[in-house]
């Protein structure tokens, strides 16, 4: 069952959405300050949370930054009545996954915290490390073993050895790793592809990867 933490100080909104939540098949947690929230949040037995900002202690901006700067990564929708655009940016840009502002619709909110989850639910089933040859890529810890020996590598260099790892023997070419590895909007023309590349074959050894002509790149 996904359990969702309701950080709420009106009582008449809590119970709302505690009625609501469990009709809908979640269960529900309520704290009604941030202190109480920060706590929880961090004993790591919910799924999602729902915070209002406005809250008789600390707010839930606070409350969103004490969580991201200790590593909690469960997500989190704001509800709060202050819809200002510099209030939906300072949310989305200290960590926030969604932003809604009331009044709202139940049925939104239901839709938005389960899409919310949908990449924690499509991804728990997901090896944590994937392997090829002597190749180990630890995807939560972010790190790569190669021959038994860990390995540094940069935010990008993993990303780019995440691609080949995943698609082991596959050629995947310079149009592909630009869109998945750099963004879409990364300027196709650019060589920093064979860049990284060829800081990944010094790291993981030359012999890894290989050059198609004309394609782009493969894991051998």
């Amino acid at each position: 069952m996904t359990t969702v933490l309701i950080v709420e100080d009106e009582e008449r909104i809590t119970s709302f959405l505690t009625k609501g939540l469990k009709a809908a098949g979640f269960v529900p947690k309520v704290v009604d300050n941030g202190t109480d929230a920060v706590e929880m949040a961090l004993l790591g037995d919910v799924d999602i949370i729902l915070l209002d900002v406005g809250l008789p202690d600390i707010d839930g901006f606070e409350v969103l930054e004490r969580l991201r700067g200790q590593g909690v990564t469960t997500p989190v929708i704001m509800l709060t009545a202050r819809s200002s655009v510099a209030d939906r940016v300072a949310g989305l840009q200290g960590g926030a996954d969604d932003y809604l502002p009331k009044p709202f619709s139940f049925d939104e909110l239901v839709a938005r915290i389960r899409l919310r989850l949908r990449p924690r639910e499509a991804t728990a089933s997901e090896p944590g490390v994937l392997e090829h040859k002597d190749l180990a890529l630890d995807i939560r810890a972010r790190r790569v073993q190669v021959a038994g020996e860990w390995v540094d590598l940069s935010a990008r260099e993993f990303a780019l050895a995440e691609m080949f790892m995943r698609h082991p023997g596959q050629v995947l070419s310079r149009e592909q790793l630009l869109a998945n590895v750099w963004g879409l909007d990364f300027d196709p023309g650019s060589n920093v592809v064979d860049v990284y590349v060829s800081y990944l074959r010094g790291k993981l050894g030359k012999q890894r990867l290989e050059t198609v002509r004309g394609v782009g790149y493969r894991l051998i």
